[in-house]
């Protein structure tokens, strides 16, 4: 699952203590391993220097499996990230293409392809596909960097049925791990081969996820479809918030310590989160 990142409003570290308990509250919880600093984590918002010392307590806290995302607007600061994660023992890497600026599928590959070359094979590395935020991986620039066998896996949270369906295709004649990064389709695609979800809603509610999956593991239909129908529920409402506050905010109303916004309210998004934590209110028993 995709953490989120607890700290204190207006301030740019990380809060320690707020993490050390959310970190033990998400791993009772079930889970298989955790994301740190992902898109639902925030990390374009802290520092390389926050960044690694939120790792190397992370890191320290963890009973399961670790993976890191190491994504820059440079390969030169991916790289200072991942000998850092690497050397706090992190069990994989994640991968953005540089983001803001726009780059051609050439430019992509190669910066994956000299990343892999640094790396050296010392850890896992994975793929991080989000074009909701940043520049999309082309298809066949993930079709090359899958088939090379540099890549552990990929991470799509794009949520295109249609990618989804190549990269099952590239996966029967290429092994690596396909894991989704979008809630909404996990139903659907867990079944037909997906080995596994990053999941953001996962930060907030990580028993639903926990759930659906022991569900679909056990071909339980009718127990995946009436959760999958929960999730459908709370992603709609995420989507009436700027990516990640609808998370933070049922995390909040949980009283994990995610009330921080990074952008402040203006009244119709304030109008929205009293909307919000009402049904909360109300959603949640039935999903616990």
């Amino acid at each position: 699952m995709a953490l989120a990142t607890p700290r204190p409003q207006n301030c740019v570290e990380v809060d320690a203590a707020a993490l050390f308990d959310y970190l033990d509250t998400i791993m009772a919880a079930g889970v298989d391993g955790l994301v740190l600093f992902g898109s639902t984590g925030e990390f374009i918002h802290f520092d390389v220097t926050e960044r690694i010392r939120v790792l190397m307590l992370a890191q320290k806290r963890c009973r399961i499996p670790l993976l890191v995302n190491v994504s820059h607007s440079t390969l030169a600061g991916a790289i200072e990230l991942a000998e850092d994660a690497m050397e706090a023992g992190a069990a994989g890497l994640l991968l953005m293409p540089p983001y803001y600026f726009h780059y051609g599928g050439g430019q992509i590959a190669e910066f994956y392809r000299q990343f892999a070359k640094e790396v050296d094979g010392k850890a896992r590395l994975y793929l991080y596909n989000i074009p909701q935020f940043t520049n999309a991986i082309p298809p066949e620039v993930m079709e090359e960097l899958l088939a090379s066998g540099a890549f552990a896996g990929i991470k799509d949270s794009g949520g295109d049925w249609g990618l989804f369906e190549r990269l099952l295709a590239l996966r029967a004649k290429h092994k690596f791990q396909l894991l989704i990064g979008n809630d909404a389709i996990y139903r659907r695609a867990r079944p037909l081969g997906a080995d596994g979800i990053v999941s953001g809603v996962a930060a907030a509610v990580p028993e639903l996820l926990v759930a659906l999956e022991r569900g679909i593991a056990a071909k339980d239909e009718e127990r995946a479809n009436a959760l999958d129908m929960r999730l459908q529920e709370f992603l709609a409402w995420l989507d009436r918030f700027p990516a990640p506050l609808g998370i933070k905010l049922a995390a909040s109303a949980r009283g994990w310590k995610m009330a921080h916004a990074a952008v402040p309210y203006d009244q119709p998004t304030f109008d929205a989160k009293q909307e919000f934590e009402e049904w909360f209110k109300g959603w949640l028993p039935l999903v616990l």
